[in-house]
């Protein structure tokens, strides 16, 4: 908890520092991709499945059972903080632990022409101790958290996909089913990886930027409209208000929720840093500090907002205005992957809608396996970005065969408990790097 409001205010001190006018790769230098190719990556690799699996399940269950002692009689109330509690989760603090690692890796990398990988990160700190086994512990400890990270993502990709399969089709909801899922889904990624970058992951992540939207704009037009474009106000300003309540780890009576929701997001969040951190930065040379961290903190964060004020507000409202129990039970019996599909169903065009939303999952589900490998590639190939195809190949195979055995060892239990069990070592290893990039701007700055 400490940890993630030390990176929220890093970054904004960064922001509006004499810091942020540095350019990443020099004065000169100039930026790779667009805009919208930049933002479709980002969007894409941060936050993809997440999105789709927890959008209508997290604001229902926090609108049950309300975070802070808030009574769940009081309705409105209730409906305040549940929002307020969802985009706690997915705006600022997820952000900034990654805009601190992706900021780092961008600046050693291309501004001190170190090896893009996760120890370069550190050498105002160890000097050329990075090149020895300090190094190598940063970048073993790196890629067991993005591997774990990416595990817990992929499986619950499969999850929400088998459920929408099951829901629209009847396909049985079974460890095979999901098996197979988690089989075919790393063959995509497999093809996507070996064909790199800009032919592979970047056409995907314009995909699902397109697809997103779509289902994004269906669900804002076919629900209650005005009531989502409303919302998307109040629940920014109802976040904000309870920001620094959620923030606080001190004396806090609601410690379930506290440890079961935020710990896990927080850990969930600090083990997809290095992956999502060494992406964006793979994509980001050229943009100036202060658009870096405005663009990575800020504008993912109002998508966040925007796509839980969507999601879940046509879910509290389906149940609060029109009296629909088919969210709050579901959630209620803690089905979480059906959820997406249970709101959509009283909708117009349901099984078109539900049908994009399993495509969308599975699109997303790709990017993150195929993204992940080239990350884990470069940790491991010492900062090579053009290391032997099939080394690429291995590492996308060994995170759907991680994600496999987890699925079967222990379901979602087992998932969450493998992204917490890297993300306290990995959040101490990004406050150092804190210090390390300050270290390295200041004296650029000089």
């Amino acid at each position: 908890m400490i940890s993630g409001n030390i990176f929220v205010l890093f970054c904004l001190f960064l922001i509006v520092s004499p810091f942020g006018k540095i350019r990443l790769g020099g004065k000169d230098a100039t930026p790779e991709y667009s805009y919208p190719g930049w933002f479709a990556m980002l969007f894409a690799a941060g936050m993809g499945i997440g999105l789709m699996f927890f959008g209508v399940l997290e604001p229902v269950n926090h609108f049950q059972n309300p975070p802070l002692g808030i009574d769940a009689a009081d309705t409105e109330a209730a409906r305040k903080i549940g929002m307020a509690a969802t985009i706690f989760h997915w705006a600022l603090h997820p952000w900034a632990i990654y805009a601190i690692v992706a900021l780092s890796l961008a600046f050693f990398t291309y501004n001190r022409g170190l090896p893009l990988t996760i120890r370069s990160a550190f050498y105002p700190l160890l000097g050329e101790r990075v090149w020895g086994w300090p190094g190598h512990v940063i970048d073993i400890l790196a890629v067991f958290a993005t591997v774990f990270g990416l595990a817990t993502s992929l499986g619950l990709g499969a999850e929400q996909a088998s459920a929408g399969l099951n829901h629209l089709f009847g396909v049985p909801v079974t460890i095979a089913t999901k098996v197979l899922l988690i089989m075919g889904i790393t063959g995509i990624a497999v093809v996507s990886v070996v064909k790199g970058i800009d032919a592979g992951v970047k056409r995907l992540s314009e995909i699902n930027m397109i697809l997103a939207l779509c289902l994004l704009l269906f669900v804002i037009l076919a629900g209650p409209t005005m009531e989502i474009i409303a919302g998307v106000f109040t629940n920014t300003i109802d976040y904000l208000k309870a920001l620094p309540s959620l923030s606080n780890w001190i004396g806090r009576e609601d410690t379930k929720f506290m440890h079961g929701w935020t710990t896990f997001y927080w850990a969930w969040w600090i083990s997809w840093s290095p992956f999502v951190g060494m992406f964006i930065a793979r994509v980001s040379k050229g943009r100036t500090v202060r658009e870096f961290l405005i663009c990575v903190l800020i504008i993912p964060s109002l998508v966040g907002v925007i796509w839980m004020t969507a999601f879940g507000g046509t879910a509290l409202s389906q149940f609060i205005n029109d009296g629909y129990t088919g969210v709050t039970e579901t959630v209620t019996a803690w089905k979480p992957e059906l959820s997406l599909y249970k709101m959509l169903e009283p909708l117009p065009l349901a099984g078109i809608s539900s049908f994009i939303g399993i495509v969308l999952v599975i699109v997303f589900f790709v990017t993150s396996s195929d993204s992940g490998s080239l990350v884990i590639d470069t940790i491991t190939a010492g900062g090579k970005i053009d290391a032997p195809v099939s080394q690429r190949v291995f590492w996308a195979v060994f995170e759907g065969l991680v994600a496999i055995a987890l699925l079967i060892g222990g379901g979602l239990t087992a998932l969450q408990a493998a992204a917490i069990s890297t993300g306290l070592p990995f959040a101490i290893v990004l406050v150092f790097m804190c210090v390390s990039i300050f270290m390295g701007l200041r004296s650029e700055k000089q």
